[in-house]
């Protein structure tokens, strides 16, 4: 089993910048891709960024070039490192990953408020 602990949610104003945590424990060697999904209110889930084991990236359209996705595979971590933060930026975001054992399994965090607002 994986479980998930996020942290580094807040309130900044806009054009600040954040940074968020996840935390992976349990069975770690198994952990293929790792990322982020954020949830507005009204609003559907959507992909954030994900990395692969090899480092391998990628980024929802509203994202890029402004927020950067890292993992240490040695502690069994990945961070959001967020930019030029926007008020539509503002939602719960998720940590997420995939562990295999049998066959790919999803595992998810508890969710980490980020509020963009003057």
């Amino acid at each position: 089993q994986v479980q998930l602990v996020e942290s580094g949610g807040g309130l900044v104003q806009p054009g600040g910048s954040l940074r968020l945590s996840c935390a992976a424990s349990g069975s770690t060697s198994s952990i293929t891709r790792m990322g982020w999904y954020r949830q507005a209110p009204g609003k559907e889930r959507e992909l954030v960024a994900s990395i692969s084991s090899g480092g391998s990236t990628e980024y929802g359209a509203s994202v890029k070039d402004r927020f950067t996705i890292s993992r240490d595979n040695a502690k069994n971590t990945v961070s959001l490192q967020m930019n030029s933060l926007k008020p539509e930026d503002t939602a719960v975001y998720y940590c997420h990953l995939l562990y295999r054992t049998y066959t790919l399994v999803s595992a998810w965090g508890q969710g980490t408020q980020v509020t963009v607002s003057s």
